[in-house]
């Protein structure tokens, strides 16, 4: 009897437990669990089956540090994921230390590595590029008075300075609220003191977001203002679940494209039978980032080093579009140029329903 080859092992990191946002990150996992299912139903890598080894990261930037030293040592030929940003910036500075190819799945944060390095790509657009999408929708709309309620956070700062630096030019101003000194009643009562009419959630969900949206909503005096959630919150089940109707015409970010790709198409319906719920974009990020790596080890192998190499020559077609991979002007790694930019929010007419309200 032979023995079979041994498994190439891909390293996974995902917020799966508080106080990470463990909603993106379950979806994250699925996507991951998916392609790994599809790739070795397919053979594999060269007859090989590829195997995940998961470490949850609970939002935690040290502990990811730590899985990614851990994973390393076990032997993993690349590590895949990660939701949160800051989190993500921990791995990959890690990941780059210790010469392990980290193929980033959802996290926006500019900044990933402090320089430049061969180690290291990303799936999702960069956060400057989708938060001037969103300002765009916020300048067409009229808005020009526009509040940030925040928490203290590096990803947060940078989307207000984001938004600061694109609406500014345009007779714009952002004024940030920082949610550990105001109470929800609080935050409202400064809308209407600044007049602004236009309330950002630069928060975590769901607290203090959910409490956010329900004393803005029931304030008859409010009722102009908007509401958005630009890292996306609106998009999964659990923010419907809480706030119901008030939770409808709440802009957000994803990233998906206006049509899914024929693969996209058949992913979707698989990974909804895997959730019970239909997938965000974050699961399908999940799925297209073993694609990319399934691909890049059947063309170069499975050395770390080869990996690394095959960012700027690796396509795919992936569920939201053909990837490949450069490096931008000024960027410290590789990155998918064409990610899919949308600002969607839900139907008030029908609060499980998705609108697209602009793409950039």
């Amino acid at each position: 009897m032979s023995t079979p080859p041994p498994p190439v092992r891909i390293g996974a990191l995902a917020p799966l437990t508080r106080p990470g946002w463990t909603e993106p990150g379950h979806h994250l996992l699925a996507g991951l669990e998916l392609a790994v299912r599809d790739v070795n139903a397919a053979d594999g890598i060269a007859g090989r089956p590829l195997e995940l080894l998961v470490r949850d990261t609970a939002a935690d930037p040290r502990r990811a540090e730590a899985a990614v030293g851990e994973l390393a040592d076990l032997g993993v030929t690349a590590l895949a994921g990660e939701y949160h940003s800051v989190v993500a910036r921990a791995a990959a500075t890690r990941a780059d230390a210790l010469g392990l190819p980290y193929l980033c799945s959802s996290a926006v944060l500019d900044t990933l590595t402090e320089r430049p390095t061969r180690w290291v790509a990303r799936l999702c657009p960069p956060q400057s590029r989708g938060w001037r999408a969103y300002a765009d929708l916020l300048l067409a709309a009229g808005h020009r008075r526009i509040a940030v309620a925040t928490q203290p956070s590096v990803y947060w700062a940078s989307g207000t300075r984001v938004l600061r630096e694109h609406v500014t030019p345009h007779g714009g101003t952002v004024t940030a609220l920082d949610t550990t000194a105001l109470t929800p009643t609080a935050v409202r009562d400064a809308l209407l003191a600044h007049g602004a009419t236009a309330l950002l959630l630069l928060v975590g969900h769901p607290d203090p977001a959910v409490p956010l949206v329900q004393a803005v909503r029931q304030d008859p005096r409010l009722a102009g203002v908007l509401i958005g959630a630009p890292a996306g919150q609106p998009e999964f089940a659990s923010w419907a679940a809480a706030l119901g109707a008030d939770g409808a015409a709440v802009p957000f970010l994803r990233y998906l494209p206006a049509h899914l790709t024929p693969l996209g198409a058949r992913v979707a319906t698989a990974l909804r039978e895997r959730l019970g719920a239909a997938p965000s974009f974050v699961a399908f990020e999940g799925y297209d980032t073993i694609a990319v790596l399934a691909q890049a080890l059947r063309s170069h192998g499975t050395d770390r080093a080869r990996v690394a190499e095959a960012w700027p020559s690796v396509t795919v077609d992936g569920t939201r579009g053909r990837i490949a991979f450069s490096r931008p002007p000024g960027g410290a790694v590789w990155q998918w140029a064409g990610a899919p930019v949308q600002v969607a929010d839900r139907d008030p007419a029908a609060p499980d329903r998705f609108r697209v309200r602009h793409t950039g």
